[in-house]
């Protein structure tokens, strides 16, 4: 078993099923988009820095995102279902291959806190006149922690019980966030080891507890399915994705919004696509996820004009996101038995996703205004319907290049 050769087969197959979608994505418009809305934050935000003093809690919030960023540790191991059978018997054989797995997954994410680190460094020079030599000491331990952070994970990974991985994430982030706050706050180095041996102490622990374990291989196809579901959501805006694999959850307790859906034979696809849209885990959960972090980011920013940003970014991402319902009928054949003119099938998709990004527009509003900000609340609320309007006008085009 040459475990080195079957790892980089992996790699590069992972490695050329990215480009594949990739190139799509970096075609697209959206990244247009993107550069102008993130050039206009930066903007703001170096003008927000400058308004900063010694009293602002820098060093709280940079453990705090840190530490989130930190904890969560996916590791790349690039498995497959068929692996469970035929891998199984080799897994003693594979330490090699883990182990390039886990070193991967420590590039790509020290990659990622580097990019955040680089974010804060302006408010934290700002608040506490920090030097480079201060960030590179940062970085050093962010980097030093990532890698614990993944070993431990892959050794917890190992218990049949999913609740050890809640309760491990939950130490870990306490840890991280700690020791984070102590080396960005620039405390005792005294406090800064203490909390550094708890951590290798818990690695020590978990190292020693699950030596008689073996790997659960289910739930490492799962993660690694997970992972890349995340990536094949995305490209599905741009491309079909046959790989893409969506989860329909039965809610009850939302049937009372399909009330308001009158019975007949006008509102079949009406029925249809709400079925779909509340039903479906990459739907709500998204919509949920967007309008949760950008009311957060909103919160943040004092300026009207980083409020509209904001707010056009994350009503055109949902929007972008959404659109793909409509592919998701596309090939059962008792759909297009319907005795109804295809504009019908149109209609009912843009109306839904329009009511989504209505309910998007009116929790920023609703968010602005419990903040106090009357002109950023009622022009978002503008900006929100304006949106929909010309994001009709939009979709009815992308539908027919679908």
């Amino acid at each position: 078993m040459n475990s080195q050769g079957l790892w980089k087969e992996r790699y590069i197959l992972y490695i050329q099923e990215m480009q594949k979608y990739l190139r799509y994505i970096f075609n697209g418009h959206l990244v247009f988009v993107m550069v102008m809305v993130l050039g206009g934050l930066a903007y703001y935000y170096s003008d927000w820095v400058k308004t900063l003093d010694s009293d602002f809690p820098a060093e709280l919030i940079m453990a705090v995102v840190l530490g989130i960023l930190v904890t969560r540790s996916p590791i790349n191991t690039f498995l497959k279902e068929p692996d469970t059978v035929f891998l199984l018997p080799l897994e003693t054989k594979l330490k090699s291959y883990f182990k390039n797995s886990l070193i991967l997954s420590w590039f790509m994410q020290g990659f990622l806190l580097l990019i955040m680190l680089v974010v804060f460094i302006p408010m934290y020079a700002k608040v506490t006149g920090a030097s480079g030599k201060d960030f590179g000491f940062i970085l050093i331990a962010l980097l030093v922690m990532k890698y614990l952070n993944l070993s431990m994970r892959w050794l917890v990974l190992k218990y049949q019980d999913v609740s050890v991985s809640l309760w491990d994430s939950l130490i870990r982030f306490v840890l991280n966030g700690v020791l984070l706050y102590f080396v960005c706050s620039k405390a005792n180095i005294l406090y800064v080891l203490v909390t550094l041996i708890l951590m290798i102490g818990l690695y020590l622990y978990y190292r020693n507890a699950t030596r008689n374990l073996v790997l659960k291989w289910d739930r490492l196809v799962e993660l690694e399915n997970k992972r890349m579901t995340a990536f094949y959501r995305i490209a599905n805006m741009f491309t079909d994705v046959p790989h893409l694999k969506g989860k329909v959850t039965r809610r009850k307790w939302m049937d009372g919004l399909l009330a308001f859906i009158p019975y007949g034979e006008k509102s079949t696809y009406n029925y249809l696509y709400a079925r779909t849209l509340l039903r479906s885990n990459d739907y709500v959960g998204l919509c949920v996820r967007l309008t949760v972090i950008g009311s957060f980011i909103l919160v943040v920013f004092t300026n009207i004009w980083a409020h509209l940003i904001v707010t056009f970014l994350f009503l055109f991402m949902t929007a972008l996101q959404l659109l793909p319902v409509w592919k998701v009928h596309e090939w059962k054949v008792w759909v297009s038995l319907y005795p109804l003119p295809a504009k019908m099938r149109e209609v009912a998709v843009i109306k839904f996703i329009s009511y989504f990004l209505l309910f998007e527009a009116l929790i920023f509003s609703l968010t602005l205004l419990v903040k106090g900000e009357w002109m950023s609340t009622l022009a978002v609320l503008a900006l929100g319907f304006i949106f929909i309007l010309g994001f009709k006008g939009y979709a009815t085009k992308k539908i027919k290049n679908f």
